[in-house]
């Protein structure tokens, strides 16, 4: 258990530090991750994404309830998502579900806070998660509150969106917001879920593939 005492500040630093570096070895271990992603894992203190209560468990492998009925991502799924979308330093990226900023993060840390749109559909969630990015020094991400089914057609075209809920199908409008061979990636599916992850033709279709069952909340309907 890590200490939550005034006195004890720099010591919960050094062994949240620690147990960050535990979490990204085992995965390092387990997944073929591209250092890049290892590197966003390593820089992104998930533990200030945790809920105070929950701080103890923030470098487990697993999801974690953040409030509203959502969750923060298990860290080896954030990895997965990050290495699969292939992202380079300055392409844009739209996220649909931003939850408590942390898959934000470790995008940012791959392109750039600067590059990362953001939609939250719970007012709530949306600004803690601002403040929370801001407060952690990624404040140029760009959060806003809306339905993600819209996307945010103001930045667009984006080289790459990706969903952190779950749709039955990718949302016609965040698929027309990726550029011409931009990259999708989302759980979908109701009753099953799979990770599927999508580059869109010049035609504006699809090209698929699908990268096994998960399970992630269902995307939130208006």
């Amino acid at each position: 258990m890590f200490g939550g005492g005034e006195d004890d500040r720099e010591r919960d630093a050094s062994d949240y530090e620690r147990a960050r570096e535990r979490m990204v070895e085992r995965l390092a271990g387990r997944e073929d991750l591209d250092e890049s992603t290892l590197a966003a894992l390593r820089a992104v203190p998930r533990h200030e994404f945790v809920p105070p209560a929950r701080r103890d468990r923030a470098y487990e492998d697993r999801p974690l309830p953040i409030g509203n009925d959502q969750t923060i991502s298990a860290p080896h799924m954030v990895a997965v998502m990050l290495d699969l979308l292939d992202l380079d330093s300055g392409e844009r990226v739209l996220e649909i579900g931003t939850g408590c900023g942390y898959h934000a993060a470790v995008t940012a840390e791959a392109v750039g806070p600067e590059n990362v749109y953001s939609v939250e559909y719970h007012e709530s969630l949306a600004r803690d998660a601002r403040q929370r990015l801001d407060r952690l020094g990624y404040g140029d991400v760009s959060v806003r509150a809306g339905d993600g089914h819209e996307g945010w057609p103001d930045h667009a075209p984006y080289d790459a969106a990706y969903l952190t809920a779950a749709p039955s199908d990718f949302p016609e409008a965040v698929v027309e917001q990726v550029r011409p061979e931009g990259r999708l990636l989302a759980p979908l599916g109701t009753t099953s879920q799979r990770l599927v992850f999508a580059r869109r033709r010049p035609d504006g279709s699809l090209a698929r593939e699908t990268h096994g069952r998960v399970r992630f909340v269902p995307m939130q309907e208006d």
